[in-house]
């Protein structure tokens, strides 16, 4: 357990990684940053609320002012415009690089010796820019995004095969979009490649499902994007860090070099321990597996020189 963990962006993922943060006892306070004070609150309390449910002792609260991160030991951004149905997730990048920076400010300023996880989208841009602006070590600071699009990845193979879900472990690299690198084979079931015991109809259908899994959740839901799925998402990452557990979980890191790229925050295997992102594991990929990676990797830099 950590002392402090600040949550900039009180919509709904910041909520949802708040409830599952206090849930999980990872921290004895959460302070949750947003711009309505008075709505912060709220939440704040509601989550607070729930403490002798779930039977946790961290305390919550809610605030305006970034300021009251200080001393925090990780700060996740969940701040931004949210997509909306027909957005891709580069249509916010103008609005949410001008959140960024801003947020940024506050983290140097306040937490300078905090971990950052991005979760705004476009979350490979917003990493790299945070990377960059700050001049941190890029062990500090990381990307969410591997990790939710191989959650979904797993729970399509487990509706698709009816195998069941703690037997599965999806690999999914690359970019947070439609370029998004899902790997056949190096996601398995019980260590079994999916490649030995689904068929490529299936494999491929199960691929496109998750590079759109997202969008769908956003055309059905209309009025709000997914939000359980990437709280959960986070809170394994900063379960990895505040543990120490040394897990190898794709997350998005800047590259020096690894893969064939430098200059980028993209999806890639890491290490995820208490000195943040501990290592970079290079798989070795066959010609088909680097023209995807490369060919998001080329989306993402499109992204950064408009930057």
């Amino acid at each position: 357990m950590v002392n402090k963990i600040s949550i900039i962006g009180a919509g709904r993922v910041g909520e949802s990684v708040a409830q599952i943060l206090a849930i999980k006892k990872l921290t004895e306070c959460i302070m949750l940053i947003g711009r309505n004070e008075q709505r912060t609150k709220g939440i704040a309390l509601d989550i607070q609320e729930t403490a002798s449910a779930h039977q946790f002792d961290a305390k919550l609260t809610g605030s305006n002012d970034i300021s009251n991160i200080k001393n925090s030991n990780i700060v996740i951004i969940t701040a931004g415009s949210p997509r909306k149905p027909g957005m891709d997730r580069a249509d916010v990048l103008a609005i949410n690089l001008k959140i960024i920076d801003q947020i940024m400010d506050g983290v140097i300023k306040y937490a300078p010796d905090a971990y950052v996880i991005v979760v705004s989208n476009p979350v490979d841009v917003l990493t790299y820019y945070a990377n960059q602006k700050s001049n941190w070590p890029r062990n500090r600071i990381m990307g969410q995004a591997g990790i939710l699009d191989s959650m979904r990845m797993s729970s399509f193979i487990a509706m698709e095969t009816d195998y069941s879900i703690n037997d599965i472990q999806a690999m999914v690299l690359g970019g947070h979009g439609d370029t998004m690198v899902p790997l056949p084979r190096f996601t398995t079931v019980s260590g079994i490649s999916i490649e030995h015991l689904l068929d490529r109809a299936t494999i491929d259908k199960i691929i496109q499902r998750t590079r759109d899994g997202g969008a769908e959740i956003l055309n059905l839901k209309q009025k709000s994007s997914a939000y359980d799925a990437p709280g959960a998402a986070v809170s394994i990452m900063v379960e990895a860090i505040v543990h120490n557990k040394h897990r190898l979980l794709p997350c998005i890191t800047m590259l020096e070099g690894e893969y064939g790229q430098s200059d980028i925050a993209i999806g890639v295997p890491v290490v995820l321990g208490k000195n943040g992102i501990e290592k970079i594991v290079e798989l070795d990929f066959n010609t088909e597996e680097q023209k995807a990676f490369d060919t998001s990797a080329q989306v993402i830099k499109g992204l950064i020189e408009e930057i």
